[in-house]
């Protein structure tokens, strides 16, 4: 194909005859410049147009540069009625480009998509079609000036500059639409972000309310509010992205498999609420990987890029850089006296929404240690709904995103950092031996989206409760659709029988019977969850093996497999990620023991009394829902085992029994044990303080940690998993709630001592419970 046939494709004169028209030409070198110039000859030689049309030659690429509006000024003053129409050269990457991603050559010899004008010349000579010719939608000026001056203060004495710099970023603006249609909507990115921020009438009086509030004069603190927006604002680029994407294929399949399982209806649905709404799209958190998987996703399904926000302690050299070219945002740690830091991030935040580009964030705020689901962190939750407040943001969709693994390299790490050693920090050598250390298998990646909670408007910015609310929502949901995988049944199999080890028939026996149970009450099973896993043992079970966290032993007439105490807070990690599913069934378990010491109407008060102190017990733990329909939550339980079950309860011991013969599956030993026994420890060492004596959290953490380590020795607490500083956190938490940490008269003293008793009476019946589970096992498999 030769340049004439080229240009005869398409006309870059709009189709309206007798207009005048301003071209606009987007381009990188001399080139580029010759090529669009020669487009344009082209279709106006062939007399399509009356009027001469004026052409302004501009770099409209480089974000951080200011357009350059001189030119603008003078073609602007055209008559009102002129069509503004953009142009420019865009290159396609070679199918070599697309099958290896980005290359080290590519940070010498620049991007493909983006060739300098040598390098333009040869790939045009070479591979003609993988030039195109490209025409933004054309605008009249009176259009863009009326657009302009809804916006924007006309008042200013650069008012004119403003405008053109204006319709600068509007023809960029419109080209990206039409090369998007060639390159794809993955490179869908904001452009000039700092200049639209810095002329918008919202930012410049938010500004200069606090120029008069501060004293300090209005130029001075737009300076200031500039150097903020280099800082966080991202820069992406389509290199850049594509590079990003390449290194998140990489550090994943390292030890995982190459395709994330993941529900392909689910992702077109999120795509159709992104589009079309202010959309954040929040994770929940266990590895540093989980930043990679999210947009990955998104990446190889053609999204936009979503925004990330990074801590500080990832911004350092070389990934930091990489980061901030893919999307991501760097806050300071700690701005809450930076009022004008928070004017600036507030109104970023706002126009990313606004453009409807997707906010991306682990809305815990930090890795999970233990597996479960950590309590939310709201800072970021409360400025992105800060700026969807100011912005007066409408049907704004929050939506929950589970991320899971089979197995987590960070692991290991979790469980040495509970037993009180402190974490390294973060640093390029680090981050280079923690890439070194995911090349082991550790079998699939998990991605689960759960159903949005959509806002109709955001709440006020002083609507605590209201913030609250809404991340509990997302967090009840994240549970909701956290996938069953096998490590998590196979970890919750073997911790139930420890110290025991089961034969792999009893293995079988425990997963089947678990299965059932989730498959009846609907609950997110592995979509790749293969059901001939008996067959297959030997697949992720034999990681888990290689892994020393499953202890296989064959030299017997039985093969049966363990878990070793030294893997306990390993093995607790994996069976913890699915452990909100089965919290109310392990209630209902101790709730009906303990009705059974007592017989006839009285036993069902003592059931719901039990019910409601556990929930109390736990309640720093776990999510739950609002009491009337956690209630009927319990109550749909126990019908399903025997719909008499209040006759049964007030039947004392053989009630008991026949609805714990109903059940098969025996749980509460299984979920609770490990919280029970450290809050043990906390309620413990709280008994043996004076009652005058008080109690902070990092003292209650430094003693229960070494009383911990004395009980297990002692053998009072059954695992070393019982140990660790976030569950005596917790437990703190828990007797801090109860008004028990600090120091008091006599009654503080018997408060402690009645916690205590309390929870002993709680391990009781956990200790009893174990034993049924144990002899139901054995009476199963004799069957």
């Amino acid at each position: 194909m030769d340049l004439a046939d080229k240009y005869r494709q398409s006309n870059p004169w709009p189709a309206r005859e007798g207009q005048r028209v301003l071209f606009i030409l987007d381009t990188r070198n001399s080139f580029e410049q010759d090529l669009l110039k020669q487009w344009i000859h082209h279709h106006r030689a062939s007399g399509s147009e009356e009027f001469e049309a004026p052409q302004v030659c501009l770099k409209l690429g480089d974000d951080r540069r200011a357009v350059d509006s001189d030119q603008l000024l003078i073609a602007l003053a055209l008559p009102a009625d002129t069509l503004v129409a953009p142009l420019r050269v865009a290159w396609l990457p070679s199918q070599e480009d697309i099958d290896s991603g980005p290359r080290l050559r590519n940070l010498f010899f620049g991007d493909p998509r983006h060739p300098g004008a040598s390098r333009a010349r040869k790939i045009f000579h070479t591979s003609p079609e993988r030039m195109r010719l490209i025409a933004g939608a054309p605008d009249s000026v009176a259009n863009l000036r009326q657009r302009f001056e809804l916006h924007h203060n006309i008042e200013q004495a650069d008012a004119q500059r403003d405008f053109a710099e204006f319709v600068g970023r509007q023809a960029a603006l419109v080209l990206d639409i039409a090369e998007r249609r060639l390159q794809g909507g993955r490179y869908k990115v904001p452009r000039h972000v700092a200049a639209s921020l810095l002329s918008s009438p919202a930012f410049n009086e938010a500004v200069a309310e606090l120029a008069q509030q501060s004293g300090r004069p209005k130029h001075e603190l737009m300076a200031e509010a500039s150097g903020y927006m280099t800082e966080m604002v991202s820069r992406p680029s389509t290199f850049w992205l594509d590079f990003y994407a390449k290194f998140n294929k990489f550090c994943l399949g390292l030890g995982y498999e190459e395709k994330i399982v993941y529900d392909q209806a689910a992702v077109e649905k999120m795509r159709q609420m992104v589009r079309d709404n202010p959309a954040m799209l929040l994770w929940t958190h266990k590895t540093y990987l989980d930043g990679m998987v999210v947009p990955k996703v998104l990446y190889d399904n053609d999204f936009p890029m979503p925004h990330m926000f990074g801590g500080a302690n990832m911004n350092f050299p070389g990934l930091g850089f990489l980061l901030h070219r893919a999307g991501a945002i760097f806050i300071k740690r700690s701005f809450q006296d930076n009022e004008l830091y928070k004017i600036t991030l507030r109104h970023y935040i706002g126009y990313l929404m606004e453009k409807r580009f997707p906010m991306n964030w682990a809305f815990e705020g930090t890795r999970s240690r233990m597996g479960k689901l950590m309590p939310p962190r709201y800072g970021l939750l409360k400025y992105v709904l800060e700026a969807c407040h100011a912005t007066d943001a409408t049907n704004i969709h929050i939506i929950p995103i589970s991320i899971s693994y089979d197995l987590i390299r960070d692991v290991e790490e979790y469980a040495t950092e509970q037993t009180g050693r402190g974490k390294g920090a973060e640093s390029l050598r680090w981050f280079i031996g923690y890439i070194r250390s995911l090349a082991r298998p550790m079998g699939k990646v998990y991605m689960d989206i759960g159903e949005p909670v959509v806002l109709a408007r955001a709440p006020h910015p002083d609507d605590k409760l209201a913030l609250s609310k809404i991340a509990f929502e997302v967090a009840v949901e994240a549970n909701h659709v956290t996938p069953i995988t096998f490590p998590s049944l196979v970890t919750m199999s073997l911790l139930g029988a420890s110290p025991g080890a089961l034969t792999e028939a009893e293995v079988v026996r425990d997963m089947d019977l678990m299965l059932a149970w989730a498959k009846a009450r609907q609950l997110r099973i592995s979509a790749d969850f293969d059901p001939a896993y008996a067959q297959q043992m030997e697949g992720l079970l034999g990681i888990m093996i290689a892994e020393g966290m499953v202890t296989r032993y064959d030299e017997g007439p039985d093969v049966v497999y363990a878990i070793e105490q030294d893997q306990h807070a390993v093995a607790s990690y994996y069976r913890n990620t699915i452990i909100h599913f089965f919290v109310n069934k392990a209630i209902t378990e101790l709730a009906l023991l303990k009705a059974s010491e007592t017989l006839g109407a009285a036993a069902i008060d003592i059931f719901w009394n039990e019910v409601d102190k556990l929930r109390d017990l736990f309640k720093f733990e776990f999510f739950y829902a609002p009491t009337e329909q956690f209630h009927q939550q319990i109550r749909e339980e126990l019908s399903r085992y025997a719909q008499n079950w209040e006759e049964l309860l007030q039947q004392g011991a053989p009630g008991f029994l026949q609805l714990q013969d109903n059940m098969l599956l025996l749980v509460s030993h299984i979920a609770l044990l490990t919280y029970a026994e450290a809050y043990s420890i906390v309620a413990d060492l709280l008994a043996r303080m004076e009652a005058s004596e008080s109690l902070t959290e990092d003292q209650c953490v430094a003693r229960a940690l070494k009383l911990g380590h004395q009980a297990y020795l002692q053998r009072r607490i059954s695992s070393p998993a019982s140990i660790g500083k976030l569950l005596f956190k917790n437990g703190f938490k828990m007797a801090e709630h109860r008004k028990l940490t600090a120091g008091g008269d006599n009654t503080v003293g018997g408060g402690r001592k009645a916690l205590a008793q309390e929870i002993r009476d709680v391990l009781r019946r956990l200790e009893l419970i174990r034993a049924f589970a144990a002899a139901t096992r054995g009476n199963t498999l004799e069957k």
